[in-house]
């Protein structure tokens, strides 16, 4: 009942999104459906309409810093590739995730590599990201309190 549950509202967004009521898309969009809810399964847990307002506060919240990292950080890259000097020192450096769903981390991982100068190229089975910087020296420092800023509100979204 649950999977079914699940089944119908993807069915119906794959309909809004294909805006076709054909024969055999109505059957794959079923399908898509279908093998979304089973593959989703393990994270579906009871709804609990109390957290709804935190969650939604740390959605917000959580958007917004992307939101400002994504700008701030392309406004350092614009400034590296302009400067004809290119002051780069890149690195890898070890990002400890601290997340305790694998799904928290990859949000994070996401994150991080959507910021400009910043590349998660692996994700070890701790949970550390190895993450490439244009600014290997200056990222350590700025690294450990936005990960824990992150993951303080991945908690809260995911819990």
């Amino acid at each position: 009942m649950a999977r079914l549950r699940l089944t119908i509202p993807l069915f119906l967004v794959y309909l809004a999104l294909t805006s076709n009521l054909a024969w055999n898309n109505l059957l794959v969009g079923l399908l898509v459906g279908a093998g979304l809810s089973w593959l989703l399964r393990p994270l579906l847990r009871p709804f609990q309409w109390r957290r709804l307002p935190i969650a939604l506060l740390a959605v917000a919240r959580y958007l917004l810093v992307l939101l400002v990292d994504l700008i701030t950080s392309g406004i350092q890259v614009a400034r590296i590739v302009l400067d004809p000097k290119l002051p780069i020192r890149p690195g890898i450096v070890a990002i400890p995730s601290g997340c305790e769903s694998e799904l928290a981390t990859a949000l994070s991982a996401h994150a991080v590599s959507l910021t400009p100068g910043e590349l998660v190229v692996e994700v070890g089975e701790d949970g550390t990201m190895y993450t490439h910087c244009l600014d290997a020296t200056r990222a350590a420092e700025y690294v450990a309190e936005a990960q824990q800023m992150r993951r303080d509100l991945l908690q809260k979204i995911l819990r």
